[in-house]
């Protein structure tokens, strides 16, 4: 009994001192997820208003450009995927390559190469360790992306959708994140970012269109040409939506981080529960076993005590 009872304190020892990290860990991504809602509620106006200064050069002239015009008969994609560096996130990255391998699979269904281009090392270890070809990752960032992170992953693809497919260019560009919705839910969605959809992507957007489509249209004048603002506007774009889905992507990192390591904290509690009453129980068996020995012991002596005096 007292090596069982042994036992049973060794490991609450122990979960008690793993539930002290998954509780740390639980505050520490609810103290960054604020942060991270902050930044992406910062960086969504400028996209917004950058998308709409795109669609109004598209609609205002009769210029083909990359960013805007579709390609007759698309044969190459290129697909982006974040994921996170780092694990102890529930699913959050398993759901993003999920959704990944659900987009490249509707490609090439539709007879069209994909080019895979990965952020987060999760993303990069799925793809090396199934030996699958990857154009160009990034790892390091993904739980708090600067301006300058989005630069560095647009980079490539812009140079890829300028590019002819035959020089190693692709037609479109789609990318996989996970939308923060709120701190209980996380999506991933998947967005073709080039080219640029004029078609109003949600309610919000048809209710704000049709409201414009009522006022009186202006005329634009571009200086030197709609081209090359155009070509001005491409990588502001590409960087912007990249950035932004970068900050979704961190947020909800954080807030899967969160949910798993509190579920950790409640198990961890609940198996401490477990374990004392067991440790209680054996407690209880051992001293009424010493109990049981004395008492026998007792009756012995007195006994033995008995027949030395007959």
């Amino acid at each position: 009994m007292g090596a069982q009872l042994r036992v049973y304190k060794r490991r609450i020892k122990s979960v008690t001192a793993t539930k002290k990290i998954t509780k740390a860990m639980e505050m520490i991504a609810a103290s960054r997820i604020v942060k991270a809602q902050r930044q992406v509620a910062a960086s969504e106006p400028y996209a917004t208003e950058l998308t709409h200064a795109v669609m109004a050069v598209a609609t205002g002239s009769s210029t083909k450009h990359a960013l805007t015009t579709e390609v007759e008969n698309p044969t190459r994609a290129a697909v982006l995927l974040i994921t996170s560096d780092r694990g102890l996130a529930g699913g959050y990255s398993s759901n993003a390559i999920k959704a990944a391998e659900h987009v490249t699979n509707t490609l090439r269904g539709e007879r069209k190469d994909v080019v895979t281009y990965i952020v987060g090392r999760k993303g990069v270890a799925y793809y090396g360790f199934r030996d699958r070809p990857v154009a160009d990752s990034w790892t390091g960032f993904t739980d708090n992306p600067t301006y300058a992170d989005a630069k560095a992953v647009a980079a490539p693809l812009i140079e890829a959708i300028t590019k002819e497919t035959s020089e190693g260019g692709v037609d479109e560009v789609h990318i996989v994140f996970t939308e923060f919705v709120s701190m209980m839910t996380q999506t991933p969605v998947e967005r073709r970012l080039l080219p640029l959809t004029l078609k109003p992507s949600s309610t919000e957007e048809s209710a704000e269109a049709g409201k414009r489509g009522t006022e009186v249209r202006p005329l634009f004048e571009f200086e030197p040409s709609a081209e090359e603002v155009l070509d001005a506007l491409l990588p502001r774009y590409v960087e912007s939506r990249i950035y932004n889905a970068l900050l979704q992507a961190a947020a909800s990192k954080h807030a899967a981080t969160r949910r798993a390591m509190k579920s950790a904290t409640d198990n961890a509690g609940d198996l401490i529960k477990s374990l004392s009453r067991l440790a209680n129980a054996a407690r209880q068996a051992e001293i009424t076993q010493e109990i049981s020995e004395i008492v026998g012991g007792a009756s012995a002596l007195a006994d033995a005590t008995a027949g030395s005096e007959n």
